[in-house]
């Protein structure tokens, strides 16, 4: 693997990316659908050099560069952790009884049918 000549062809896979995104409005930058073309070309040009090279892909020189260029577009993308709560104790309740109702019903109405085998 010739490491030299990857770190050498990578930043223009890099610079190729980031002309790209100056298409993007930078308020879209987390949306990845709106630069998923941009950022496969992006990898599959970190891919071809790496292999150009003799390296195999992903390798750690290739990912260090791609996380670089993580940082310097998408830093600021967090992913939002739901918070759950549960709902209120009306509803809740109404959940947990229809369940029980119905299969009580279930129960009563084949006890029923049992007894009554002799008439259907």
């Amino acid at each position: 693997c010739n490491e030299s000549l990857m770190l050498e062809k990578l930043p223009a896979c890099g610079r190729f990316f980031e002309e790209m995104m100056k298409k993007v409005d930078s308020k879209k930058w987390c949306n990845l659908t709106e630069f998923i073309m941009y950022y496969d070309n992006f990898t599959q040009c970190t891919e071809r050099e790496a292999n150009n090279a003799s390296c195999f892909w992903p390798n750690p020189l290739a990912e260090g560069f791609i996380t670089g260029i993580h940082k310097q577009f998408f830093s600021n993308c967090t992913s939002e952790k739901v918070h759950w709560e549960d709902p209120p104790d009306e509803i809740l309740i109404t959940l947990i009884l229809i369940p029980v109702m119905l299969t009580c019903a279930m129960i009563t109405l084949v006890v029923w049918c049992s007894k009554r085998s002799d008439i259907l």
